[in-house]
């Protein structure tokens, strides 16, 4: 799917973010939690796309939110959807610098269904398999 803003992207799994700059997660009508989700922080096992990453890593306005939602969709084990985030600045994203002032692109993953396999409160891992 073509390069789009972060709305757009969201809009093609069913969420609105509430804030178009810098929220990163929302619900969609089917009760799953639409993330935005950095590229260059998934690895592939065994034809499953797997992220990793932690809350705590950056402190962007979008940070909160996420968190509350994240905790949401784990308690009720809710599926996630993901919007692929690609940036010219993956260090400052790692640095955990606010990426709202990069230039960023977003994807949707359309036939991509996800489950959270581990969170501490701050680290996680969400799993990803393709839908049929």
């Amino acid at each position: 799917m073509a390069n789009m803003n972060k709305t757009e992207a969201f809009n093609k799994l069913g969420a609105s973010p509430k804030n178009t700059v810098w929220s990163v997660s929302a619900f969609n009508k089917d009760k799953q939690l639409v993330l935005s989700l950095w590229q260059d922080f998934f690895k592939t096992e065994s034809g499953k796309a797997i992220y990793v990453d932690s809350i705590s890593r950056w402190h962007g306005h979008g940070n909160k939110e996420f968190r509350e939602n994240f905790l949401i969709a784990y308690e009720k084990k809710m599926p996630i959807r993901a919007v692929i985030a690609r940036t010219n600045n993956i260090e400052g994203v790692k640095r955990g610098e606010d990426a709202s002032k990069f230039h960023n692109t977003f994807s949707p993953k359309l036939d991509w269904i996800g489950e959270i396999t581990s969170w501490d409160g701050d680290n996680f891992e969400i799993t990803f398999e393709r839908s049929t």
